[in-house]
């Protein structure tokens, strides 16, 4: 892997005192790690202490990353369902322990009548992917994704193992939720609880004037080390249980290309279209943990109840052992680079989002170069174990 020149590339944004290690391991992930473009943001306490972008927005390197980039975070939208779904249960209006059913009345059919708002939230539902055939279209109009579901029988019986919902989480969680606080859209929920009262660039449903801001998403390539090109090909196998979950619907959603189709950022994908900059993410995870600009999201009680362990061990779908709360992805094997009081989610290729109890903090790393690896993404890991370091505490990556 060659170097960069780091007069090749812009580095804009600042960073407090005793957080310079950050802004390093920033330039590096650009002179060494083969970034085009990306953003980087924390908060401790409330306090924005890092907020750095660099790069570009295109492959070709020809537009320049802006401090109002957009970026697509693929599954670190999870994160921000899992929040409204969190907030929703805070204020009373979920309850973890009722029958999906009981907010959703269609959804019990095919020996779904049984599943609870907690293995829902945890990855145990066993609708790991649509069967139905659908268009770019039907994902756009959200309801006929809704009805295939309703529809569909479990993969396995709910509650009995977990499996990670790569694209139905969102669908089923976004469903619950918006029927739940009886809005008409997951859209209106993210900007009533989440964008709004923290002021966020932030949406899962952009506006169409917003789509110039959003970089181009540079897909995968197959990777060259054997270890890693093995799981590649597993994994990309169209008969693969985990090409399904990850693929779903087809043709819709058939390739990662798909997702700079712009049609696609007006859409709700509650578990993959997340679009937004590295601030509003990092700040969204600051109010989880502590008050910013004089909103808190989330109590110290609920927090506790989020962050219980519902599930850990052997994934149906991912080829790492994973574990989850409600909603939210815990410390593990498949998120080596969380502390152990952290809480968030990975999106596929790099981005990284998360808060941390224990410290009051909150990260966000967002990417259009998407990269694989066996332990972590190198971009994201090298950000988090420097942050870490600051916070006085032993590099994650090392205690699992």
């Amino acid at each position: 892997m060659s170097e960069v020149d780091i007069s090749e590339i812009e580095i804009n944004g600042f960073v407090e005192q005793g957080f310079e290690k950050i802004k390093d391991e920033f330039i590096d992930n650009f002179t060494k790690r083969e970034d085009v473009g990306a953003a980087c943001s924390i908060y401790v306490e409330g306090k924005k202490v890092v907020d750095l972008w660099g790069g570009f927005k295109d492959l070709e390197k020809k537009l320049k990353w802006q401090e109002d980039t957009l970026q697509l975070i693929f599954s670190s939208t999870k994160g921000i369902t899992a929040t409204i779904a969190n907030i929703l249960i805070q204020n009373g209006i979920l309850d973890t322990e009722a029958l999906v059913g009981d907010y959703w009345p269609e959804f019990k059919q095919n020996g779904k009548d049984s599943i609870t708002v907690k293995q829902l939230l945890s990855h145990q539902a066993g609708l790991l992917f649509v069967e139905d055939s659908h268009s770019i279209q039907d994902v756009i109009d959200w309801f006929p994704i809704i009805e295939s579901l309703e529809a569909q029988a479990p993969y396995f019986t709910p509650g009995s193992e977990h499996g990670y919902h790569a694209l139905t989480f969102g669908w089923l969680v976004g469903e619950l939720t918006r029927r739940a606080a009886q809005k008409e859209s997951f859209k209106e929920l993210v900007e009533t609880y989440i964008s709004t009262p923290l002021n966020l660039d932030l949406y899962v449903g952009l506006n169409p004037s917003d789509a110039e801001r959003v970089s181009t998403l540079i897909p995968i390539k197959a990777p060259i080390d054997p270890e890693l090109k093995a799981i590649y090909e597993q994994v990309m196998a169209e008969d693969s249980l985990t090409a399904k979950a990850l693929f779903s619907p087809k043709p819709a959603l058939s390739n990662m290309h798909v997702w700079n189709n712009k049609k696609l950022f007006g859409a709700s994908v509650p578990a993959a279209n997340g679009i937004c900059d590295a601030r509003s993410l990092a700040k969204m995870y600051a109010a989880c943990v502590s008050e910013v600009d004089g909103t808190r999201l989330l109590t110290d009680d609920q927090l506790e109840k989020a962050t219980t362990r519902l599930t850990f061990g052997a994934d149906r779908i991912l080829f790492f052992d994973t574990s989850f709360g409600l909603g939210y992805m815990l410390p593990g094997m498949f998120s080596l680079y969380c502390g152990k009081t952290a809480f968030g989610h990975d999106g596929a290729g790099g981005s990284h989002s998360f808060a941390d109890r224990k410290h009051k903090a909150s990260f966000a790393y967002v990417m259009n170069k998407m990269e694989a690896g066996l332990n972590g993404d190198p971009r994201s890991r090298a950000l988090t174990d420097a942050l870490y370091e600051i916070l006085g505490e032993e590099s994650p990556s090392k205690t699992f």
